[in-house]
């Protein structure tokens, strides 16, 4: 039985919603409606361990855009989920009750645990029985504040979540414009650092297909396809090597502010960050050995909504 199900996912950086039709028994999603704000609800914490006035202020907007939208299309049911920033934050109360005045449901500041685990649901669903791609899956989330490594073939077997995001990489080394060698040198050192440790639990070398997700990710793909403007239909299981991320990740951390504007793929929330998620992405590929990645449009938010509809 189709149900119309609606879901929240509050990251670092982003906001995303998605309004579906969703069969479990048939296994399709169908879109109704989804979109993205770049609130940057993450802006500092790693610094300050307080989520921003302003930044809090920028959420409850969109969540106010999304309730309209949720009303309009008559979801039965809602989830909202919250990531990294307001697990890490000393004032995530506040949080909480500005979503649940706005939505009318309680926000779920997860564990990384169970941020991977819906990541790679989201990911893997259409993949299932595909056999131009290997398994077991090594599935990464390049978040804002976190990466969630995840290894599965059917269900996931192993998961960790490490805080290499591309906000967290960008406040912490990556500060000049562009970044300067010895930036770039020392956030790599903190992105390897943050593998061994992923490693140390998800046996990565047992993967035979990397799929990557998010917003860095999806990014780099329509750079490297050279997209006119951004494409989820072109980008969505476009495969890359390890050649192209690498030319991409060059071009962006060589670059200016303006010059990364000028990309038009690039959203302009991702303008300043982008650069360290392309490194994040090219660590991993050069660390594991893993020379090319499936592109995912689908990703947590999807998970999220399988998880409503098989409730």
């Amino acid at each position: 039985m189709t149900r119309r199900i609606a879901a929240i996912d509050c990251g670092t950086n982003s906001i995303r919603l998605l309004v579906a039709d969703i069969d479990p028994a048939a296994g399709t999603l169908v879109d109704v409606d989804r979109r993205m704000q770049i609130v940057r609800l993450g802006h500092g914490v790693d610094k300050t361990g307080r989520l921003a006035p302003e930044a809090l202020e920028r959420t409850f907007a969109a969540c106010r855009e999304y309730a309209k939208t949720i009303g309009e299309l008559g979801a039965e049911r809602l989830r909202f989920v919250a990531t990294s920033a307001s697990r890490d934050a000393e004032n995530r109360d506040d949080f909480r009750a500005g979503v649940r005045e706005i939505l009318g449901v309680e926000p779920e500041v997860i564990s990384g645990d169970e941020e991977a685990r819906l990541s790679f649901m989201g990911a893997t669903r259409e993949l299932a029985g595909t056999a131009a791609v290997a398994t077991p899956y090594l599935v990464v989330d390049i978040g804002g504040g976190s990466t969630e490594f995840v290894l599965g073939t059917e269900h996931p077997e192993a998961a960790r979540s490490v805080d290499i995001g591309c906000v967290r990489m960008t406040e912490r080394h990556l500060r000049d414009d562009p970044p300067t060698a010895a930036q770039i040198a020392a956030a790599t050192v903190d992105i390897e650092a943050a593998i061994a440790q992923a490693a140390a639990a998800v046996p990565m070398d047992r993967a035979r297909t990397l799929v990557g997700l998010a917003g860095s990710v999806t990014t780099v793909a329509g750079i490297a396809l050279g997209l006119a403007e951004y494409d989820s239909t072109a980008i969505h299981h476009s495969r890359l090597t390890l050649d192209q991320v690498r030319a991409v990740t060059e071009r962006l951390l060589a670059s200016t502010h303006d010059e990364r504007a000028r990309i038009p793929v690039l959203h302009p929330g991702r303008v300043d960050v982008i650069g360290a998620g392309a490194l994040v992405l090219r660590t991993i590929m050069e660390r594991t050995g893993l020379t090319e990645v499936v592109v995912s449009e689908h990703d947590i938010l999807d998970g999220i909504g399988w998880s409503v509809a098989e409730d």
